[in-house]
């Protein structure tokens, strides 16, 4: 499902990605792993077609993330470390979700239910006010309601609370199958049960890739 060949991006005098060989497949749950400045970002940001490489190639289903992105970003869910600073309330929010993305509101309702996020008192509160948890947890919902072939979570449990993350990874074993999960982490403790890969990044390069 991903694809990526020879990858390599510049920053001025930095290389960033080195020549980066990987695939992601279906079924796959993988821990992306390695220090700041490792290269993790910058390949999910390529993965995402937010970064243009200097040379080789990134395919999403086939598909070139930079020329295709609209038909990439129909497929992929991505719920950054720190939430985008969205002024809209949350029904507004997921007004603008179910136009753009096709996203069926009473579904995000019923996974911001399932992760305690108590949307109807919240409906007009603006996603920008919400607490740090509020905020995941209604990225968390969104992501799941779109029912992805690639998610990508970025840190996700930073702002959870124990029990928010005990919700949140009941509710991707239920939505695990013939899917892509992408886990950018500093805690592999906690995605361990979760994952069956894990990849460490140094460097800009691969430097271990360990199917479990």
């Amino acid at each position: 499902m991903i694809k990526i060949s020879d990858l390599t991006k510049k920053f001025g005098s930095n290389v960033s990605l080195d020549k980066v060989n990987i695939e992601f497949n279906k079924n796959e749950s993988i821990a992306l792993m390695g220090a700041n400045g490792a290269g993790k970002t910058t390949l999910i940001r390529s993965i995402l077609g937010y970064y243009h490489p200097d040379s080789g190639e990134v395919l999403i289903n086939g598909l070139n993330p930079v020329k295709d992105r609209v038909k990439v970003l129909q497929n992929v869910s991505f719920v950054p470390q720190l939430p985008p600073p969205i002024k809209l309330s949350l029904d507004e929010l997921m007004q603008y979700i179910g136009i753009g993305a096709s996203v069926d509101k009473e579904l995000i309702m019923y996974y911001a239910n399932e992760m305690k996020l108590d949307i109807k008192a919240n409906l007009n509160k603006s996603f920008f006010k919400l607490s740090g948890g509020m905020k995941q947890k209604m990225l968390i919902a969104i992501s799941l309601a779109k029912n992805s072939d690639i998610i990508i979570y970025d840190e996700p449990t930073a702002n959870l609370d124990p029990k928010a993350r005990d919700d949140f990874y009941r509710l991707l074993k239920q939505n695990e199958n013939e899917k892509v999960l992408l886990f950018v982490t500093h805690r592999l403790e906690e995605v361990k049960d979760l994952v069956n890969r894990q990849v460490y990044m140094d460097l800009g390069g691969i430097t271990s890739d360990e199917r479990l």
